[in-house]
């Protein structure tokens, strides 16, 4: 049977041709990844317009989400960083809570998951990254500390014409370049952005734990679905198995 262990289920924004492959390469034996596309307009991944983008997917969620709870995945992931940073903390905690009723499965999100992933790293003081513009970057950190982390420093992603036609080395770089030696942790924000091949790397020359929206998505699914699994290469988070 599919996902014999666990079945992940993620809503992924309409364009984004990251999360599949990450998600799946990630992904332990006996443990299946399903995916329904939200409902945005336009191709995506340019800055122009990502609020629109991301306020529609909101409101059509209810739609990706049914389709995606006809596989009975374990855990409904909403994979993308930015809705949350449109949303806000209440909003998001509501939206969490009303399709956790409506589906009756449990449901989080990337940011979500990224908090709970920073408290058990017992980080506090981050340096975040995104490939995102100023504004949704502000938006992020506003969000991060009202959930209690201080951001020491905070970054984008130069010259991005299409986040999806970004590079592992590119989100090297970036991590690089926001990291400062007051920053417990490095934080990459935005699932488009292909993160995971350099987490093991950025975290051996910061010498200090970096997590991607992606890692911690990955983690925090499998910790909601009963899966307790030591998966090496892609950070310390995933190498903690708990």
């Amino acid at each position: 049977m599919t996902g014999w262990r666990a079945r992940l289920g993620f809503l992924i924004p309409p364009g984004n041709p990251t999360i599949e492959s990450e998600m799946a390469e990630m992904a332990p034996p006996g443990v299946s990844v399903h995916f329904s596309r939200m409902v945005a307009p336009g191709a995506g991944g340019t800055h122009h317009g990502q609020e629109e983008r991301n306020r529609t997917q909101i409101e059509h969620i209810d739609e990706s989400a049914d389709l995606l709870v006809k596989v009975k995945p374990n855990v409904m992931m909403l994979a993308h960083t930015a809705s949350s940073y449109t949303l806000g903390r209440r909003a998001e905690t509501e939206l969490v809570q009303r399709l956790q009723s409506q589906f009756r499965t449990p449901v989080a999100t990337a940011f979500g998951s990224v908090v709970a992933a920073l408290n058990v790293l017992g980080a506090k003081r981050i340096a975040v990254g995104a490939p995102y513009s100023e504004e949704m970057i502000r938006k992020g950190k506003t969000l991060l500390e009202e959930h209690g982390f201080a951001v020491v420093n905070h970054g984008g992603l130069q010259n991005v014409t299409n986040i999806f036609d970004e590079t592992p080395e590119r989100a090297y770089r970036l991590g690089r370049a926001v990291d400062i030696p007051a920053a417990e942790a490095v934080f990459l924000s935005g699932l488009g952005m292909p993160t995971i091949a350099i987490l093991d790397t950025l975290e051996q020359d910061l010498g200090k734990p970096v997590i991607s929206a992606a890692s911690a998505m990955m983690w925090n699914a499998l910790q909601l679905a009963g899966v307790r699994h030591r998966i090496a290469g892609y950070g310390r988070l995933l190498t903690s198995g708990s």
